[in-house]
Formats: C-alpha cells, structure tokens, sequence
C-alpha cells in the first residue's frame, strides 16, 4: 500500500501540473474582466485585449500596438473590451484602478471613445481625435488612434511598464520577446533608432513641404502690396523717413524669400513670416506718412489672414466648439464682426480639404510664431486644435520650441493614484455623447461616453 501511495504521489503531482497548465494557456481561460484585472494589466504594458474580445484585436496585433506605443514612450492605454461589459463610471473607475496619468483609449464592442488627464492632452484635442476614428474596423481604428494621439499627447510612459507584449500576455511570451532581443542586440536597437530617424526626417521634409506652398502665397502677397504702393523714392513729397520705410520693406522682402529657400525644417519658418511681419508695418507706417495720418502703433497682424496686415485693435471671437477670446482684427474683419458676419479666414490645403490654419495640423506653429511672437499666441489658440498640439512636449521637440508658455506641467505616466480630476474621466457608456456621437458633449471636457 505504501508503494502504491509513492508511486501515485508523482502521478498527482503531474495531473495538477497538467490542470494549472491547461487553465492558464487555454484560449479564453482568464475570463476575469473586473476592473482591477484590467487596471493590473495597464499598469504592465499599454495594450489590454479581453479574452472575449480577442477575434477584435488579435494578439500578433495587440503586441505590435503596444510595441509602438511603449517606442514612444507616451502614456497611452488600450483596451479592447467586448460589447456587453458595464459602462458605468468605466473611465473614473479605470483611472481610479491604474493611478497613472496618461490618455485612455477604450473599444467596446464597435464603439470606441477616450478620456484624458488634461495635463496630458486637452480636452479638445481628445474629441477631434476620437471623431476623426469614428467607424474604422477595429485594427486600423486603434492603430489610427495610437499613431494621431502619440504624435500629439504629452507625458512619458510609467516605469511600471516592461518588456513584453499586450496585456493578457503569456510569461512564455514574454520570455521569447526578451530571448529575440537578446539575440537582435544591439543591431536592432541601432536599427530601430535608424528607422525612427528616418521617419523622423521624412515627417518634417513632408511638413516643410506643405508649409512652403503658404509661405510662398504670403511672400507673393507682399510683393504685390509693394507693387501697388507705386512709391518712387524720388516722387515729389517724398522724404527720408518714407524713403527708410520704403527699403525697410524692401530689405524684408528679400530676407524672407532668402530665409525660405535656405529653410531645411519647419521651424526654420518662423524667421521667414517674422520678416513678412515686419516688412508690412513699414508698408503700414509708409502709408500714413503719405497720406498725412498719424502713424500706427506696432501691433500683431489681423489674426484671421496675416496677409490683411497689421491690426488696428482687438475682437471678440469664439471658434467653434471653443471659447470666446480677444484676438487682433484689421479693420475689415472687425466691421464684419460687428455686423455679425464671418471673417474672412485664412483656410489651408490638408488631407481633409481646405481647414483654417490653427485646424490644419502642427507644421503651422512656426508660421503662426513668426507673426504672432510667443507672448500673444498661447491666448490666441487656446482650444484649437493647433493650440492643443504646441502644448505639448513632442511638438517641441519636433517644431521648436519659444512659442510662449502654455502653462501645462506633463507628467503623464507619472503615479497619481486617486489623485486626479474626476472631470477629466467623467461619463461613461450609455451616458450619450461621445461612443454615439463622436467625442462626447456634456459633462465637462469627459462628459458623455459610451
């Protein structure tokens, strides 16, 4: 009998193992879908994928999405959860369960929306970028979304964060990824830094591009505001100070066709409209001086279209979705205004068509610098989607920075615990607004959701 009992003992001990084994591998096994079983994998790795919503985000896609994000090291978290999962206070209560700030990204079912702490992107910011997903199939939803969010969202990734793949990974996963980085060595980190400055370049030569064909428009308008000054040094009335005025402009006009020729970034830009600037005063102040007017005071271009010239004073003007500010008109749009009309806006080519400038995307921050200066331009974009962009640390790294201050501190991916503001996450499913409408609309800059 005591044989029988020692030669059963490594039976059991192989049956159990089999059991442990079987539970933890087999597909769907970890069905545990609280919230602390999700905030517990966030907190290991970007990317959480339900097990019942696996068909959505398959794991070979879930671990290359979290990859990207983690090369970023941007606090971005996705979870892919299926259709029938509680919504109530979904985003507070995952928040709350992680403690780190960061931006929150959830596909429910075909739904999809996101909440933010604010210090890493704004509120704005986060619903034009929720919308402009609405309706993809899930894979190149999520990868849309991580690719616009990391180019534009602020803050590091948590220290919490290691090497592997999406939440709900295997430890033997785990263990190949390190064993094929262990192998790769430092060829691929070399590699990878290469691509990504490769990357890196092809993004702000693309920029540049497109900033070129503006910059080019304003270099031309100024030209022929030259032209039609028809001012002759030696007409009769003219006089030194005209005469100064005159090649100031001159001078400027050069200065900006040379300065943007040699221009090889997108920053690089922002000497170039600086110059425009300048040279339209001294049209300006050439004006006055001819026609016998008291000369103007030195004041920021006509917001709407710089090429209007110099403002003559300040309006009220609220954008779209946004909040009312003072910003410098010239005459023209300051009578519109007042008559309840629409200014006349400068409107740019983008992949969308034709959009205002501060909707167009971050390359216009040089541009917009130049003419505006740091001191005046945070006031001015405050609530763009142009605004949200140059608040953030990455665009400074790729767009220059001095362009006043913004006033945010990013700590995203820092730990917080509950220590947060509950109307960043506010809402949830089922609340309307953003997973049914594309962003959500109340409650505050997180109110609505799925």
């Amino acid at each position: 009998m005591k044989a029988l009992r020692n030669r059963s003992l490594p039976a059991l001990l192989l049956a159990a193992l089999a059991l442990v084994l079987a539970t933890a591998f087999a597909p769907g096994a970890r069905a545990d879908t609280s919230i602390s079983t999700v905030a517990q994998a966030l907190r290991k790795s970007p990317v959480y994928v339900d097990p019942a919503a696996s068909a959505q985000l398959p794991k070979a896609d879930a671990d290359a999405l979290a990859k990207r994000i983690k090369d970023a090291n941007k606090p971005l978290f996705i979870a892919v959860l299926p259709a029938g999962y509680p919504t109530a206070n979904l985003f507070s209560d995952l928040r709350a369960a992680t403690g780190i700030t960061g931006l929150y990204g959830i596909r429910l079912g075909d739904r999809f929306d996101a909440r933010a702490d604010s210090s890493v992107m704004s509120a704005t910011a986060r619903q034009n970028l929720v919308t402009s997903v609405q309706g993809e199939p899930a894979k190149a939803q999520l990868t849309d979304f991580t690719d616009r969010a990391l180019a534009n969202m602020g803050g590091h990734a948590p220290k919490s964060w290691g090497a592997g793949g999406s939440g709900g990974g295997t430890p033997t996963a785990a263990l190949v990824a390190v064993g094929a980085v262990v192998v790769v060595g430092g060829a691929g980190a070399y590699a990878l830094v290469r691509r990504n400055r490769r990357r890196h370049e092809e993004e702000q030569r693309a920029a540049l591009d497109r900033l070129r064909v503006v910059v080019d428009e304003d270099i031309t308008a100024f030209g022929e505001e030259l032209d039609r000054l028809d001012f002759q040094p030696g007409e009769p009335g003219a006089d030194d100070a005209m005469r100064a005025d005159y090649e100031h402009a001159l001078d400027a006009y050069e200065t900006a066709k040379q300065r943007m020729a040699a221009a090889g970034r997108p920053e690089d830009v922002r000497t170039v409209t600086e110059a425009l600037e300048d040279g339209r005063f001294s049209l300006a102040r050439l004006a006055a001086r001819r026609e016998g007017r008291p000369l103007p005071e030195r004041r920021p271009p006509c917001f709407f279209d710089p090429r209007h010239g110099p403002s003559v004073n300040d309006a009220t003007w609220t954008p779209p979705g946004g909040a009312p500010r003072q910003v410098p008109v010239c005459a023209a749009d300051a009578t519109r205004l007042a008559d309840g009309r629409d200014p006349v806006i400068r409107e740019v080519d983008t992949d969308q068509g034709r959009r205002p400038y501060w909707d167009a995307g971050p390359a216009y921050g040089p541009w917009a610098g130049g003419y505006f200066g740091g001191g005046i331009l945070p006031g001015l974009l405050v609530g763009t989607l142009l605004g949200s962009m140059m608040a953030t640390p990455s665009y400074a790294a790729d767009y220059g920075a001095g362009y006043g201050d913004f006033g945010a501190d990013y700590q995203g991916g820092d730990v917080s615990g509950t220590d947060f503001d509950a109307g960043d996450f506010g809402g949830g499913f089922g609340d309307g607004g953003g997973f049914d409408g594309g962003g959500g609309d109340g409650g505050g800059d997180f109110g609505g959701g799925f």
